[in-house]
């Protein structure tokens, strides 16, 4: 994109308030902040096209929330009862 509209690093840099060092290492593959991402997707023109940058999801979060909540299952175990011999009752007053 940067080729595109004919910037430089240095003029993209300026542009969106980053060093030039932070845009070769962003073409480089490095990757940035997400701060830094925005920053430059606005002195790009392409802060609309963030979409574009996430892939769309076969399901959605949330119904796959929902499914991994029904197939998880917790193992129960029955506790033992501990034989008390002289357990007192109510109204068992001898």
């Amino acid at each position: 994109r940067r080729v595109d509209l004919r910037l430089n690093q240095t003029e993209l840099a300026e542009r969106a308030g980053v060093g030039r060092r932070t845009i070769t290492a962003v073409e480089n593959g490095q990757g940035c902040s997400l701060g830094t991402l925005i920053a430059l997707l606005r002195a790009l023109d392409g802060l609309n096209d963030l979409g574009l940058l996430l892939p769309i999801p076969e399901i959605s979060p949330i119904a796959e929330t929902s499914t991994r909540m029904k197939e998880r299952i917790y193992p129960y175990k029955a506790r033992k009862k501990k034989d008390a011999p002289n357990e007192w009752k109510w109204n068992d007053e001898k």
